[in-house]
């Protein structure tokens, strides 16, 4: 009786596991570190390649921020449509994206909550990000919210700001690759969230135009991919984070969460190309079910 049973288990594994051999395979093939996670919601079943490792997240950290200041929305501290004054001390530095900043360079304009979210994950503004960082209480704040959510392998730990002065500051915000997938699952299956607040959310990830060529790069036309990027500078040719993250809607109507970063390259199209290529392994195993 044992016998077939472990066969069984065996036989049920091997899929996931040469997806994982897969996509230890892609990673393989350029410089830098490599790691993904990618997840059915609906099933559970999961591969990854360096799942469990630290990776910088740059503005992939938007995605939880907007969570954190939408649950605050859901308790009534905040509302969508009040006015939010943007100081001029708060515009991040011209070396960081921020289209709102480029629209009003003094600063001290005001601005409703719904646009500053729509902003920072739609657009992955930095300084609408580092305002609803302010709103949600900061940063011990939003990570303590991820772990109400039983999410531990997350740590916001710092401001675009800070970042934009320190390429080091990166680092300190990070997230594993499982971790991130989780989250994702957690967000897909309603947790945390109101259905209004997640609807939103959903949207603004649906609609995002950053990042045409990572997750969403190879998969067929009219995928829907709601995802946040995360990308920081290249110095001396060396590009310390390059990010995608996001659900991926099957043919079947499951939901695929994937998570992934490409640290510390020195590759170029490539660190794109090894998401899109992620992203379509992950795709094919689970398409067809």
């Amino acid at each position: 009786m044992r016998i077939p049973m472990l066969i069984c288990l065996l036989a049920a594994a091997t899929p996931a596991q040469s997806l994982s051999d897969n996509l230890m395979q892609i990673a393989g093939a350029i410089d830098g570190k490599i790691g993904a996670a990618a997840l059915i919601v609906e099933t559970g079943e999961s591969a990854g390649v360096h799942a469990s490792d630290r990776f910088p997240m740059q503005s992939v950290y938007k995605f939880p921020i907007a969570m954190a200041v939408l649950h605050m929305v859901d308790g009534g501290t905040l509302r969508l449509d009040q006015q939010v004054t943007v100081a001029r001390a708060e515009l991040v530095g011209a070396g960081l994206h921020s289209p709102i900043r480029d629209a009003h360079p003094q600063g001290d304009f005001p601005i409703s909550l719904r646009e500053l979210l729509r902003y920072a994950v739609s657009e992955s503004d930095g300084t609408a990000s580092d305002v609803l960082l302010r709103l949600a209480g900061g940063c011990d704040r939003v990570t303590a919210y991820l772990r109400s959510l039983g999410i531990t392998g997350v740590m916001v730990a710092t401001t675009e700001q800070e970042m934009g002065r320190d390429e080091m500051a990166q680092y300190r915000s990070w997230s594993t690759p499982d971790a991130m997938a989780g989250l994702l699952r957690t967000f897909q299956r309603g947790a945390g969230l109101s259905a209004a607040s997640r609807r939103l959310l959903m949207q603004w990830m649906t609609e995002t135009t950053t990042g045409p060529k990572r997750l969403k790069g190879l998969l067929p036309a009219g995928t829907i991919v709601a995802h946040k990027t995360g990308t920081s500078d290249t110095r001396d040719g060396l590009t310390r984070a390059t990010n995608d993250v996001g659900l991926i809607t099957l043919p079947s109507g499951r939901h695929l969460a994937i998570a992934v970063f490409v640290s510390d390259s020195h590759a170029g199209a490539e660190r794109e190309e090894t998401i899109a290529k992620i992203a379509r392994a992950a795709f094919d195993r689970w398409s067809g079910k």
